[in-house]
């Protein structure tokens, strides 16, 4: 018997212990502490109250978030333990998930899935997910390129600018929203181009560009490693990106729920 409560059921530490077991053996297994989760929930806006956990004989086997902007929503994350997948508890999550959306007055609930995860994309058609476009996680190794080519600018001005070049909705992890939940973003500007972009270590993460992206590219490889997460196959980026031999770390579904 499953019996699903708040996530708030549990406290952060005990849900980024779930989130880990959950994600043993998937397609892309991944560890998150305490630190990691909350800074996913502060970036992404995840809703503790909304998201749910699922337990069977008291035990936590099950998780699923919602995270929350408006009139959207987007599943940050659903997953099992071993022991208890297959037996279609990742479905009444979602579900539950849903029911959570509706009375919040959601009329959008959004997620990706791993081209490669036919299972759980089979489980978001029948639930009536239909695919909007194909989404990339892009790597670009880092290169001592010429002097930069772009310079830098403040987040604002640099995203103000975005707005203006655009043509394309950002993905939920790269939306406006989250860029202004960042403390650390920071601008990059050349002509008729703009980035907005975080180095949170080692590693360059870009989170919007618009505008020719080559120079830009360029630029932020002098930093280190950049990584592009989520990012549309027909964006103009994504050739730039090629052009300067990075490549595809995975791909995705982006998949949406009307409710």
């Amino acid at each position: 018997m499953i019996e699903l409560r708040s996530a708030c059921s549990l406290d952060r530490a005990e849900r980024a212990t779930l989130f880990t077991s959950a994600y043993e053996g998937y397609l892309l297994p991944f560890a998150i502490d305490e630190q990691a989760l909350a800074s996913m929930e502060e970036n992404f806006d995840l809703d503790a109250e909304a998201s749910r956990i699922a337990f069977r004989d008291g035990a936590p086997v099950g998780l699923a978030n919602l995270g929350v902007r408006g009139e959207d929503a987007w599943i940050g994350g659903v997953g099992v333990v071993p022991a208890a997948r297959r037996s279609g508890v990742g479905e009444t999550l979602m579900r539950a998930l849903h029911e959570q959306a509706r009375e919040r007055g959601i009329r959008r609930v959004w997620l990706e899935v791993i081209a490669e995860n036919t299972g759980a994309f089979a489980l978001y058609e029948k639930l009536g997910y239909r695919t909007v476009r194909d989404v990339e996680v892009w790597s670009l190794p880092a290169a001592e390129d010429q002097e930069p080519e772009a310079h830098e600018v403040s987040a604002a001005e640099a995203q103000a600018r975005i707005r203006e070049l655009r043509s394309g909705r950002e993905p939920w992890q790269r939306a406006d929203e989250t860029v202004v939940n960042y403390g650390d973003a920071r601008g990059l500007s050349i002509d008729d181009a703009a980035a907005v972009y975080r180095q949170p270590g080692e590693h360059v993460q870009l989170l919007q560009t618009a505008g020719p992206a080559e120079p830009l590219l360029r630029t932020l490889r002098r930093l280190g490693t950049v990584g592009v997460l989520n990012l549309p196959g027909d964006d103009p980026a994504a050739q730039a990106l090629r052009s300067l031999g990075a490549t595809v770390v995975v791909r995705q579904h982006e998949m949406l729920l009307a409710l």
